[in-house]
C-alpha cells in the first residue's frame, strides 16, 4: 500500500472538518456521513486502496464528526 502524501492528508482532514454542516445533530451526521464517504472513496482511489473501504471509513468518521459537534462549533455562515 502506498503512503499518503501530505497534500492528500491535508485535503482529507479539511473535508472531515467541514463535513458536519447543518442545524440539528441528525442533519450534521447525515451531511458529514455523505461528504466523508465521498472523501474516503476519493482517498482510497488516490492511494490505490479500496474505494469501498475508504467510503465506509470516511462515511463513519464524517457521520461521527457531525453527530458529536454542535452548530456553534462548526459555523460556516460567518
Amino acid at each position: 500500500m502506498k503512503a499518503i502524501s501530505n497534500k492528500t492528508a491535508a485535503v482529507m482532514v479539511a473535508v472531515l472538518l467541514l463535513s458536519a454542516c447543518g442545524d440539528t445533530q441528525g442533519q450534521r451526521a447525515l451531511s458529514g456521513g455523505a461528504i466523508g464517504a465521498g472523501a474516503g472513496a476519493l482517498g482510497g482511489a488516490v492511494i490505490g486502496g479500496s474505494v469501498a473501504g475508504g467510503a465506509l471509513v470516511g462515511g463513519a468518521l464524517g457521520a461521527a464528526t457531525g453527530a458529536l459537534t454542535n452548530k456553534n462549533q462548526i459555523n460556516l455562515d460567518h
